[in-house]
């Protein structure tokens, strides 16, 4: 911990004073603020007024003044964050707050900004976003929220990856039915031409060896979003947000079959716009009948909406495109009478 040491006018070492970080928040309301950093430091204010509060936390060496002072939330701030010394720290500070009636994200061995970290996210009151973490050890690139640790540990052999914010090939330097895997990290939050992602998911069928996956990963939304997205944290990569269905379709019209939603599940963002942000991993595999073509059906009923033994969900009125075996499985089954074909 950095210490500075004061001098009397005698030149004698008088005490050790430690530097500290100081950082100054407007509140909304000071008595919740101070509930919650009072949760999240273990420790109440040193000092409390009705017009001001102010922590003083050793380790970390932080300085947090609040200041009842509504204002919108973020503004020109990104986010705040403590990096903590090992993970024994991070586990205390996460079942505190826990314990307090916070929610928080755990992230486990994540890549960002250019390092490997574990961490949670935590929204303040003031809807700040707060990142707790610890760092384990450096990268080459600036990663989006690796694949679950598993999956590092059963590596395929051969795997491609492309990243938000890295360019996409028009073509991928590999060649046909080599690859085990091919993962797509944030791909999809990219401002990409449609015409580009069609190709990009035509390239990724092609250099799959049969049986082969492709993962997706990416933040998406219940409904679509209004504007230019401008999110905190790592979010702020994110340059558009797609609809929840949007991915598993595209892959289903590109041919990949056994689409599976590894996750889909509310993340430590919030609700932007008026639109629920949802961290989005799904597989599917390159089906050995990948060119035999597609055939767009209609389901007409009798029930809302019905899931097929792949996870296909079908409204009634709803025409889809499938692969055309897949509709030769339902035209020959027990359903056959409530599925009608529109094209081939």
């Amino acid at each position: 911990m950095p210490v500075a040491a004061t001098l009397d006018r005698a030149g004698a070492v008088c005490q050790d004073v430690t530097e500290f970080f100081h950082v100054g928040l407007n509140v909304s309301d000071l008595g919740r603020a101070v509930r919650f950093y009072t949760a999240l430091f273990g420790q109440s204010p040193a000092k409390q007024y009705v017009d001001y509060a102010k922590f003083e936390v050793t380790e970390p060496p932080l300085v947090l003044a609040l200041y009842p002072n509504p204002q919108s939330p973020g503004g020109s701030l990104n986010h705040l964050g403590l990096r903590l010394r090992d993970s024994l720290q991070l586990v205390e500070m996460q079942r505190r707050l826990e314990e307090a009636g916070i929610s928080t994200q755990r992230q486990d061995e994540v890549e960002c900004c250019y390092s490997r970290q574990t961490k949670f996210w935590i929204t303040d009151p003031d809807r700040n976003l707060w990142e707790i973490y610890t760092f384990h050890d450096d990268i080459e690139h600036s990663g989006f929220d690796d694949a679950p640790i598993r999956s590092r540990v059963s590596t395929p052999r051969s795997i491609w990856e492309h990243h938000l914010k890295e360019p996409v090939p028009n073509r991928l330097s590999f060649l046909e039915n080599s690859l085990d895997e091919v993962r797509l990290e944030g791909t999809f939050n990219a401002l990409l031409p449609e015409e580009t992602m069609q190709q990009l998911l035509t390239e990724a069928g092609r250099v799959l060896k049969e049986g082969g996956r492709i993962v997706v990963h990416a933040l998406v939304g219940d409904r679509a979003f209004p504007g230019t997205p401008q999110l905190p944290g790592m979010a702020s990569m994110v340059e558009r947000v797609p609809l929840e269905t949007e991915p598993s379709e595209l892959l289903r019209q590109s041919g990949f079959v056994d689409i599976h939603f590894e996750k889909l599940g509310d993340i430590h963002c919030f609700q932007v716009n008026g639109v629920e942000l949802r961290e989005l991993r799904l597989t599917a595999i390159k089906s050995g009948h990948r060119h035999e073509g597609l055939v767009t059906v209609i389901y007409k009923g009798p029930y809302s909406e019905i899931e097929l033994d792949d996870g296909l969900v079908l409204k009634r009125g709803e025409t889809i495109s499938i692969l055309k075996s897949v509709a030769d499985r339902i035209r020959s089954g027990p359903a056959a009478d409530a599925f009608g074909l529109v094209q081939v």
